[in-house]
This record gives C-alpha cells, structure tokens and sequence, in this order.
C-alpha cells in the first residue's frame, strides 16, 4: 500500500469554511490508483480549509477498514461495499431500461442513497461534489435537490448548494474505445454504453452548475461532442513530489538477476482493461524487438489484481508479474526506461506523472500523453508503431547521457507544471464566496 505524506496546506485560504458532501464512485483511501489517487488528493486539499461529509462505494472490501483514515480528513465519513456480481447483474439489466447508462445501475445502491437524503436534510451544504458521472444520479433523485436541478438554479442569492461533477475523463470515450477494440457481442454493449453515458454526460453538464476535467484536452473533446456545453474547468492532476521523488528514502528492491541486465517497466491496475490490452500488446508486438538487441531485459508488470491474462504474460521470457506491491518507488528507482505502451487511454495518466517525478525516462504511446503538456523528445519519448516504440526503448537502453537529459527535465516539468496544491486551488475558486443563507 502506498504511503500518504503529511497533508500540507493546499494554498491560501481565499473562501470562508464551507460545508461540502462529496460522492466518491470509489473510496479515496488507500490511493493507488488512477481515480482514487485523484479523490484522495481533492479531499486532502480541500479539507484544509472546508468541512467535508464523504459518501463513497468501496468495490473491494479491503478497502473498508480505511474508513478512519479518511476521517482524519473528512468531518463524517460513509462507506458502502459494492457487490460487484450484483452489480454487474443489475448493470446488464439495465439495458432493458433504454436511456439509463450502464454504470449507473452498477454504482446505484440504495442505503448510499437512504443516507444522502438524511444528510441533505441534516446540513445545508453550500456545496455537493461528485466524481464520476454515474455519482449524479444519487442526486437526481434526492428529494432535497429536486428545485434546485429542475430547472437548475442559478448561482445567486444564495442559491445552494452549488453542484459541481468532476468528470474526470469523458467516461463516454472510453466506451466508445472500448467498442472499437472489442469483438462481439461486447463491442455491442460497449456502444450502447457510449452512446448512452455520453447523453448522461450531456444532461449533468446542463444541470450542475460546474463541470471539471482533468485536462483541458478532455475539456476540449467534450465541447467536441457537446456544442452546449457550459461552464467547463480543468482540473489537472498533481503528484507528491516529496513522496515521488528520486532523492526519497525507502527500501530498495533488487529488480536485476544478472549483472548489466536492463530493467523495463509498466505499472497499474492489472485487472483494467486498457492496462491489460497495453501490456499485452506491449510483448506480442514491442518486447521481441527489444530483446533481439538486449537478450537479457526484464520487463516488470507491477500492479494490484493482474488478469488471467496478465499472469499468462508472466510465462514468458523475461517478464516478470509483481501483482500487488507494498511501495511502487523502488520499480521505479530500479527501472532503466519505464514503458507506457496504452492504445486505448483518456484523461491524465498518473503512472506518466509518477515516472517522470521519480526523473525516470519514460516511453509512451501519443494517446498516453494527450492529457498531459510534455513535450516529445525533451520530456518524453512518444511512438505508436511498434517497431519505432522498440527502436526508442533501445535508444534509451544503449545511449546513458540521453536517459539522463530526458530524466531531469520529465521531473523538473512535474514539479513546475503538477502541483496538487496549485491544481486543487481551481476547483475551490468554483466554490460559493459566502455561506449557505437557506
């Protein structure tokens, strides 16, 4: 599990306290992965100068327990296990139901729901924070929000709670890749899942009064599909810096069997799809080519929950499957090039972020990076034909000085460009200025 640093002020406080209710898709606690690292770090900030009240589902009961430790940010915290047979049965179900998204029949549970509307009672909140869109629907149908969301109320005169949807990504998208890369019957339902989350998407946008993302390439791809789309905000991702960083203290694991041996790595949630799909690619196509040039090269798949198919990649020469792992910094310290080999991919790419603070060179794909501002060739190395990703690979492996230019300037860009404190300080400017008057 991932060690959390002392939370530190997340900039000057330029709002009076507010009483804020966040709906989390998944519990923030512990944050190791994509979605939960960005929740985490929202309520981390946020909580320095606000009251929050969190309702989060938690997918894997592991994370249950870690309750209190969101209560050292969170002034009430709730969590409700999701039973992911059930949801995936009630997900499937939906389809029945034309218009209803998939995802929000997965993520709909009703004591979540039961409880919102007791604390909507309970608290004039001056704000509600949702991440995930499938989280909008809690509040669609909250008795309590039912003048403000029809038609949407105006931000004034007291006018609360303000209704904020972090997007994240444009979920829809993904689906839409997702059918693209899938073969039937699945490309089927991930088509109508796109379709149908994308008019999801559009009808929180009309209804809350701010919607973030985090990139402004997801904020672009959104009015893309969606000409009406208003009062839009990115909201970029950061990384701890202190935490991620090359000069950090930990223990360090011996990654090398063989002296001069090169280490390559990939790391994830091995049980996401895009991440599996990556990585398998990565050793039919690139890995081969590779080691044509460097016989001896590991490659380290280090992620939570690897796939069957995953584990099968781990039958194969030189690739080695971690599965979980306690601390993810000493992969990176001991990796000579970390590879990001993602055709299918969507908003930030934290696994980037965290190489590159870690002054790691990293090779990736130009979907990987869309959401980030690094620049090819001096911060990254970008290719999406499998020979040229190998040959760039190779380059890094054979040639030391340019593995060291690429490393310091990916982490002096991480430490200009990707500060949670900085970052975070836009969502609060969305919050109201005075206090709930009703």
């Amino acid at each position: 599990m991932e060690k959390i640093s002392t939370p530190k002020n997340c900039g000057q406080k330029i709002h009076p306290v507010m009483k804020i209710l966040y709906l989390a898709h998944r519990a923030p606690y512990p944050p190791n992965k994509g979605d939960k690292i960005r929740t985490f770090n929202e309520i981390k900030c946020l909580s320095q100068n606000h009251e929050i009240d969190l309702l989060a589902l938690a997918d894997d009961p592991n994370d249950l327990p870690y309750k209190r430790n969101l209560e050292n940010y969170c002034n009430r915290v709730k969590l409700f296990g999701l039973n992911i047979l059930k949801s995936k049965i009630y997900s499937l179900a939906g389809l029945a139901i034309r218009s209803r998204p998939l995802s929000v029949s997965y993520f709909y549970n009703k004591r979540l729901q039961t409880c919102l509307n007791q604390w909507m009672t309970e608290k004039s909140y001056e704000a509600v924070i949702c991440f995930s869109s499938p989280m909008a629907e809690y509040l669609f149908r909250c008795p309590m929000l039912k003048e403000t969301l029809n038609p949407r109320k105006p931000i004034s005169n007291g006018a609360f709670p303000v209704l904020i949807m972090d997007f994240c990504d444009v979920d829809s998208q993904k689906w839409h890749q997702y059918a693209a890369n899938s073969r039937f019957p699945l490309n089927l339902i991930y088509d109508v899942e796109s379709r149908r989350l994308l008019a999801y998407e559009k009808k929180i946008n009309r209804l809350f009064h701010h919607s973030i993302f985090v990139s402004t390439h997801e904020v672009e791809v959104f009015i893309d599909l969606n000409k009406q789309a208003q009062n839009l905000t990115a909201v970029p991702n950061g990384v701890d810096h202190d935490y991620f960083s090359p000069d950090a203290q930990f223990e360090t694991i011996p990654l090398k069997e063989k002296e001069g041996q090169k280490v390559l790595i990939f790391t994830g949630a091995m049980d996401y799809y895009a991440n599996v799909e990556g990585v398998s690619w990565f050793c039919r196509k690139i890995l081969p080519r590779i080691r044509s040039e460097h016989p001896d090269v590991l490659f380290y798949i280090v992620g939570s929950n690897p796939s069957p198919e995953v584990k099968a990649l781990g039958n194969l020469q030189g690739v080695r499957v971690t599965g979980f792992v306690d601390d993810i910094r000493p992969y990176y310290r001991g990796a000579d090039v970390c590879v990001i080999p993602l055709r299918i991919a969507a908003g930030v790419q934290n696994k980037v972020l965290e190489a590159m603070a870690m002054a790691r060179p990293v090779v990736t794909t130009k979907k990987a990076l869309e959401g980030i501002k690094g620049i090819p060739d001096v911060h990254v190395l970008i290719e999406d034909d499998p020979k040229h990703f190998a040959d760039k690979v190779v380059q890094l492996l054979d040639k030391k000085e340019k593995e060291t230019a690429l490393a310091s300037n990916a982490r002096d860009f991480i430490l200009e460009k990707y500060n949670w404190q900085t970052n975070i300080a836009a969502l609060e400017r969305l919050l109201p200025l005075e206090p709930a008057t009703n």
